[in-house]
């Protein structure tokens, strides 16, 4: 799954779509998808990605506690 940091606008290659889904995780691991070369793994805050179309990412995966909003 590719995601796009808020910052820099370039996509992301997520590596742990577990950490991506679980609301408790802050982080994920992925790389930027920039050139022929695989680029090194990284971490990533959560709240600086974006689907690659401009739209947020779901509540769901941000905040454990978010059906009491």
């Amino acid at each position: 799954m590719f995601l796009m940091q808020k910052s820099s606008e370039k996509l992301v290659e997520v590596l742990s779509l577990g950490d991506l889904f679980n609301p408790n995780h802050t982080e994920i691991i992925g790389r930027f998808h920039a050139g022929e070369e695989m680029q090194d793994a990284e971490k990533f805050a959560k709240e600086q990605m974006l689907f690659p179309s401009g739209e947020p990412l779901p509540q769901c995966w941000l905040d454990s506690q978010y059906r009491q909003h």
